[in-house]
């Protein structure tokens, strides 16, 4: 993977002193793909199929209404979701050993913890707190970066191999 390569050799750059001597390798790689795809990546296309694609509208399912900060992060999930997953198969723990498809069962199952979490933070925020969509949405994803460290080490990946 050419591209994934590309990404190791610039993470790398940044594992230096006094970071080098605080995480190993393999947990500074898994951060910095976890505060690309969930700081930067999954805000800029919340914010972005917020403003743009939902256009601040209820969709009335007929069954349930669905408030436009749901309908986004709905919308967002597949995209946050497959980069999520390839940053941590081939740059995080790439020297797994454990096949692509069970990781991939495994990482959907610690995901759905984190959607059940995110949906609870954004109606918290929002409707509780009346804090703005976008800013609730990255306070929110704050929080279920903690949870998917943790389902990632000792769950989805946990046979990985050390580097």
């Amino acid at each position: 993977m050419r591209l994934a390569e590309s990404i190791i050799r610039l993470i790398d750059r940044f594992y230096i002193r006094p970071v080098a001597a605080l995480l190993p390798r393999q947990v500074f790689r898994y951060a910095a793909c976890g505060a690309f795809t969930y700081l930067i990546f999954d805000p800029v296309c919340y914010a972005l199929l917020y403003n743009f694609l939902v256009g601040y509208r209820f969709f009335d399912l007929g069954i349930v209404v669905i408030s436009p900060h749901i309908a986004a992060m709905v919308l967002v999930f597949p995209c946050t979701f497959f980069v999520g997953f390839w940053l941590n198969r081939y740059v995080a723990f790439r020297r797994s050993t454990v096949g692509t498809g069970t990781q991939l069962f495994r990482y959907l199952l610690s995901i759905v913890g984190s959607i059940l979490l995110t949906y609870a933070g954004l109606k918290l925020f929002v409707e509780g707190c009346g804090i703005w969509p976008t800013p609730a949405k990255v306070l929110t994803t704050l929080l279920t970066t903690i949870y998917s460290f943790l389902a990632a080490k000792y769950f989805t990946f946990r046979h990985a191999e050390r580097e």
